[in-house]
């Protein structure tokens, strides 16, 4: 073999290791993201169907005679006010999603307070369909917990992926940036309690 071959076997092993690196890098970056992205698009579809049994429980208590107008007004303006904030899953900012967080939120609250209302309601107490509608909220509840912590869980993975060396050289030539975290408020981890004992007798 020629000595000036030597040389040159080296300097392709090196650059074709390097391009090896850079490749699964990158590519194991974009799969972490996307997945990050996705489980986003989960919690937000999570919230979507919350919204719409929201809807569904509005509708029955409409029909409730001398409910509380103002309660039920409140839940109206603060599902429309949450429905009107959404997030693309590529824009993910922190300002962005503590709007979307805040509006969410706010429909939570007004929610709970539209249920505990319900209690002076034996209409609605009775009512087969509000009942079931209001076991689905419950479960819609939990599934919101879960999508949040499973996006949580994805965007760690990716920004571990970013952040440790030598990786984090490479995120910068790439332009891979950290991703945020789903940050709930403080107390909100819990699901509110809307489950009632329609059988207990007041006093």
């Amino acid at each position: 073999m020629k000595k000036w071959l030597i040389p040159v076997i080296v300097i392709l092993v090196v650059v074709f290791g390097v391009y090896n690196w850079g490749k699964n890098f990158n590519n194991e970056a974009v799969v972490l993201q996307e997945d990050a992205k996705t489980t986003w698009s989960n919690v937000e579809s999570s919230y979507q169907r919350r919204n719409d049994l929201i809807g569904n429980l509005v509708k029955i208590v409409q029909g409730a005679a001398d409910f509380e107008r103002n309660t039920l007004t409140e839940v109206i303006e603060a599902r429309a006010k949450a429905t009107s904030v959404n997030i693309n899953a590529g824009d993910l900012t922190p300002e962005k999603m503590a709007q979307f967080q805040q509006a969410q939120s706010g429909l939570t609250g007004a929610m709970s307070k539209l249920l505990v209302s319900v209690e002076r309601y034996p209409e609605l107490k009775a009512n087969a369909n509000f009942l079931e509608l209001q076991s689905q909220y419950e479960g819609s509840e939990n599934r919101i917990n879960v999508a949040r912590d499973r996006f949580n869980e994805g965007v760690n993975n990716y920004n571990k992926h970013i952040k440790v060396f030598p990786n984090s050289v490479l995120a910068g030539m790439f332009n891979f940036d950290e991703m945020d975290r789903y940050s709930s408020d403080t107390g909100s981890e819990k699901a509110p309690d809307a489950s009632f004992d329609f059988n207990k007798k007041k006093e």
